[in-house]
C-alpha cells in the first residue's frame, strides 16, 4: 500500500485536435513537473482516442487538455463518454486555453465544459499555478494532508 501512496499523479497532457501551439503545452509540461506530477506530455495534435489510450497505459490520474486555436469545444465532445467507455469512468478532465470561437462570457463556455464532463475549464491566460491547484484538488492530494493533521 505504500508504494501507492508514495507514487506520483500522473497526468497526460496535449494540445487537443488540429492545434500546433505548443509554447503553452511545454509551459504546462515544466510547472506540472516541478510541481512533483508524474507527466505524460503527446505534443500537439492530439486526438481524444491518444489521450485515453495514453491515459489507459499509464494508468492516468487525470488527463489535461489544451487548445488555443478556438476548436476546443468541438474537439472536446464526447470525450467523457468515450473515457467512461475505455474504462477511466470518472477520471477528471482538465481543459484550458482559448477553447471557443470568439469573444464569449467565460462563465458560459465553463458551464457548456461542465455539461461535457469536463471537472475544470480554465480562460486564456491561467497561471499554471492555478491549474495545479485545482488538480491536486481534484486528485485529493491537499485534502488528505489536511484531514490527517485535523485528526492529531
Amino acid at each position: 500500500m505504500q508504494t501507492e501512496q508514495a507514487r506520483k499523479k500522473v497526468l497526460v497532457i496535449g494540445v487537443i485536435g488540429a492545434d500546433v501551439h505548443a509554447v503553452g503545452n511545454k509551459i504546462l509540461y515544466h510547472a506540472f513537473t516541478e510541481a512533483g506530477f508524474d507527466v505524460v506530455n503527446l505534443g500537439v495534435m492530439v486526438s481524444q482516442e491518444e489521450y485515453i489510450s495514453a491515459a489507459i497505459e499509464s494508468d492516468a490520474d487525470a488527463i489535461v487538455v489544451s487548445s488555443l486555436y478556438g476548436q476546443g469545444e468541438l474537439d472536446c465532445r464526447g470525450m467523457r463518454e468515450k473515457c467512461d467507455e475505455a474504462g477511466l469512468l470518472g477520471i477528471p478532465l482538465v481543459v484550458g486555453g482559448n477553447i471557443v470561437v470568439g469573444k464569449q462570457k467565460f462563465e458560459d463556455v465553463e458551464k457548456r465544459f461542465h455539461a461535457m464532463g469536463f471537472d475544470r475549464a480554465f480562460p486564456p491566460g491561467t497561471p499554471p499555478e492555478t491549474t495545479i491547484d485545482a488538480l491536486r484538488e481534484l486528485l485529493h492530494m491537499d485534502a488528505a494532508a489536511g484531514s490527517e493533521a485535523a485528526a492529531v
